[in-house]
């Protein structure tokens, strides 16, 4: 028992200083990432924290997961190499009798692993598009920026006003092009005002010109105006769709038999039983060698991290176009991965060697 509470406060020790690493150099990268969306014009510049908070709650399961394995693989290497697992060993334990330490540990980071997986996944997905979707449906005038090009909702119009502008519901210096399927206008204006008429937002341009182009016709016309008023669309209904794989519901993919439903739900469960299987990897891999570098078994984990999570995007992808159903991706994946560890664990544990097997299965 004195041995379980004192490896367990180590591994605590060093999960919570391995998780405020991890998670500091994500947010720094979804930083810049954000920033990056602002800067196209993807993320309204005042919701990029909030986008950046989203983001990294729904990549704190992967965050989770590796903190967990970098955890028992640390903690086990510092153990073997301050000979702490000899006087284990020595006391008539083996290997396995090491499981039971680190799964009375981990359960409680895999039971917020699985519910961040499965719940809160899909609800920060879901609130990141439903700030992008605001953004992208804003009227055209929101879309405005002074001193800037900017395109309309619809894709029809560019806009262009002046710096120099008296306040939020007047420009000066106006420029407008609109391109229709038979037609191109480009409209130009000293000053122009926004103002409500009917319940309709329509633009007021005062002294300006208008060329108007037929695509089907030679010729251009032009005309000059006193005033000439235009009527400002709200944003159009594209972007991305509210009902996207990734915003829905855990419950709502499983009862979806389509591959790509399947593909997302394979993921969210994935990712919950990846906790389980890096814990008995961590076992199996952690070791020192005298004649190698002490971090030798830090790199495997990371290695073996990166390799198991590349084949769920891959698994996921096919899944996601019927190359191979969920439940044997799963079986294969998952049960292999553990079925493997469990069988590098129980070697280490009774101390099998392939040369020792070939050697037996010489002399019989």
């Amino acid at each position: 028992m004195l041995f379980d509470s004192s490896i367990r406060k180590e591994l605590a020790r060093s999960f919570g200083a391995t998780l405020v690493v991890l998670i500091t150099v994500v947010m720094t990268m979804m930083l810049i990432r954000t920033l990056g969306q602002a800067s196209r014009g993807s993320v309204a510049p005042a919701d990029v924290m909030l986008v950046m908070g989203f983001t990294v709650l729904g990549q704190l399961p992967t965050i989770l997961s590796l903190s967990l394995f970098i955890t028992v693989v640390g903690t086990l290497s510092r153990m073997y190499r301050d000979s702490e697992m000899v006087i284990w060993f020595s006391a008539g334990r083996g290997l396995l009798s090491l499981l039971a330490p680190l799964l009375r540990f981990s359960w409680p980071v895999m039971l917020v692993i699985a519910a961040l997986s499965l719940v809160v996944w899909p609800w920060a997905n879901r609130q990141i598009q439903e700030l992008r979707t605001q953004y992208e449906q804003r009227s055209d005038v929101d879309r405005v920026a002074p001193g800037e090009f900017q395109e309309s909702a619809n894709g029809t119009r560019v806009f262009f006003i002046d710096k120099d502008t008296p306040d939020a519901t007047a420009a000066n210096n106006v420029f407008i092009a609109t391109r229709e399927k038979q037609s191109e206008t480009v409209t130009s204006a000293q000053s122009a005002r926004l103002e409500m008429r009917n319940g309709e937002r329509m633009v007021l341009l005062h002294n300006g010109q208008r060329l108007e182009t037929a695509l089907d016709k030679p010729g251009l016309r032009i005309s000059e105006f006193v005033e000439y008023g235009t009527l400002i669309e709200g944003g159009g209904q594209g972007g991305a769709d509210v009902d996207a794989i990734k915003t829905r519901a855990t419950w709502e993919l499983a009862r979806d038999p389509q591959p790509q439903p399947q593909a997302e739900l394979g993921w969210r469960l994935g990712t919950a039983f990846a906790a389980i299987n890096f814990v008995v990897l961590g076992l199996a891999v952690a070791i020192v060698n005298p004649r190698a570098h002490r971090s030798t078994s830090l790199v495997l984990a990371l290695l073996a991290f990166m390799v198991y999570y590349n084949l769920m995007s891959v698994g996921q992808a096919w899944v996601g176009v019927g190359k191979v159903g969920l439940a044997p991706f799963m079986l294969a994946l998952h049960g292999g991965t553990l079925a493997l560890g469990l069988l590098l664990v129980a070697a280490r544990h009774n101390h099998w060697s392939l040369r020792a097997l070939l050697a037996r299965g010489s002399a019989a």
